[in-house]
């Protein structure tokens, strides 16, 4: 079987193995298994290793779920993208303002 192959940029892996370690923490401080976690997700032990290694191969909402089954830890997904500086900015440069001559009433 061959491996898939993914366009993730060296700074983007480093970010999902920091996450990936993040969640293991997260669940062994709460002292639970990875067999209960994976339960409460709906997933499989070994999706769960590959969530905690940081696989990018791993669909986001297997994260989610992870997240979830660990306390509702889901909700600060909601900050993705939230302040999106550079696009705001590119959006403010598309924007073409009209410039009208001032009416006189006569």
């Amino acid at each position: 079987m061959r491996k898939a192959s993914y366009n993730i940029v060296p700074k983007t892996e480093e970010i999902l193995k920091n996450m990936g370690e993040q969640i293991k923490l997260a669940r062994l401080r709460r002292d639970l298994s990875a067999t209960l976690v994976a339960e409460r997700a709906g997933i499989s032990r070994a999706s769960l290793w590959k969530v905690e290694a940081g696989n990018p191969s791993v669909a986001i909402g297997i994260y989610a779920a992870v997240l979830h089954a660990l306390g509702g830890m889901d909700t600060d997904l909601e900050l993705v993208a939230r302040d999106d500086k550079r696009g705001r900015q590119m959006q403010d440069l598309n924007l073409i303002t009209r410039k009208r001559a001032t009416r006189r009433d006569d």
